[in-house]
């Protein structure tokens, strides 16, 4: 199974799509959002995505009120608050916005990936058995919108870099 992960869309639709469209493209089955999604507006946009997408909060709130209520319009989106513990395909899967907590996250040992945002900056590590992928920003502030696709079966981490 592939899984999308992004980070930092910063209410930026059209490079929100293209990233949803590249992920679909490319097989993706399951999307992570790690935050800094912000505005309530996105969460259709999110919703576009033909499978489950699972979504936290980063450092840019927006109005979580009217977030929970586009949420509860879509049956694929969901909203886990600051954090998520998921299993994907026999993996343990912890999504938080901050790298510092992420690989606190993995130093546990708990998890399979820890998954985080906020740095606008693609970066994969491993911390003990733990991978820890950062996708970069949808956003392009800092440098091209990148996300990751990360395959369950072989364990590959690719970035995906859009057209800008």
């Amino acid at each position: 199974m592939k899984l999308a992960i992004l980070s930092d869309s910063h209410d930026h639709i059209p490079h929100l799509r293209e990233a949803l469209h590249k992920a679909y493209e490319a097989g993706a089955e399951l999307l992570f959002h790690c935050g800094d999604l912000i505005s309530p507006f996105m969460v259709p946009v999110l919703a576009e995505f033909p499978g489950p997408v699972h979504f936290i909060q980063g450092n840019n709130r927006g109005d979580p009120f009217l977030l929970e209520r586009q949420v509860a319009r879509f049956a694929n989106v969901h909203f886990h608050g600051e954090y998520a513990f998921i299993e994907v395909a026999g993996l343990s899967v912890a999504m938080v916005h901050y790298p510092d907590l992420a690989r606190g996250l993995a130093a546990t040992g708990d998890h399979h990936l820890v998954l985080c945002g906020h740095t606008h900056v693609y970066k994969v590590l491993r911390v003990r058995d733990c991978l820890v992928i950062n996708p970069g920003e949808i956003l392009g502030k800092e440098g091209p919108p990148t996300f990751a696709l990360y395959d369950t079966q072989t364990g590959e981490v690719k970035r995906i870099e859009l057209p800008v």
